[in-house]
């Protein structure tokens, strides 16, 4: 499987960004898609995680806040971002595990910066 994400930039604090998560390979529907971000001399945290039949599990940090979507007709897991926060500010990670393993990324995209200003 290969991930494709992209969708970051610059925002104010308040607005909304939406991330994608393009996949290309096996069998998208079959694996858990998620989505990490890392800020700038911090670990890398779990920020929304879809199952197969589209249960969500999200961080504190972002819930009320961020929906996690896919489309598995278009191979694609989608990250809606709303009044996000200068703390939101990471690179954006899409990630696919399988459902065997749900809790084992095998494939990670490239990453895509978002940037939340005060």
């Amino acid at each position: 499987v290969q991930l494709q994400a992209s969708g970051g930039g610059l925002v104010q604090a308040g607005g909304s960004l939406r991330l994608s998560c393009a996949a290309s390979g096996r069998t998208f529907s079959s694996y858990v898609m998620s989505w990490f971000r890392q800020a700038p001399g911090k670990e890398r945290e779990f920020v929304a995680s879809i199952r197969l039949f589209g249960s969500t599990y999200y961080a504190d940090s972002v819930k009320g806040r961020f929906t996690i979507s896919r489309d598995n007709a278009k191979n694609t897991v989608y990250l809606q971002m709303n009044s996000l926060k200068p703390e939101d500010t990471a690179v954006y990670y899409c990630a696919a595990a399988p459902r065997s393993r749900p809790n084992e990324y095998d494939y990670w995209g490239q990453g895509t910066q978002v940037t939340v200003s005060s």
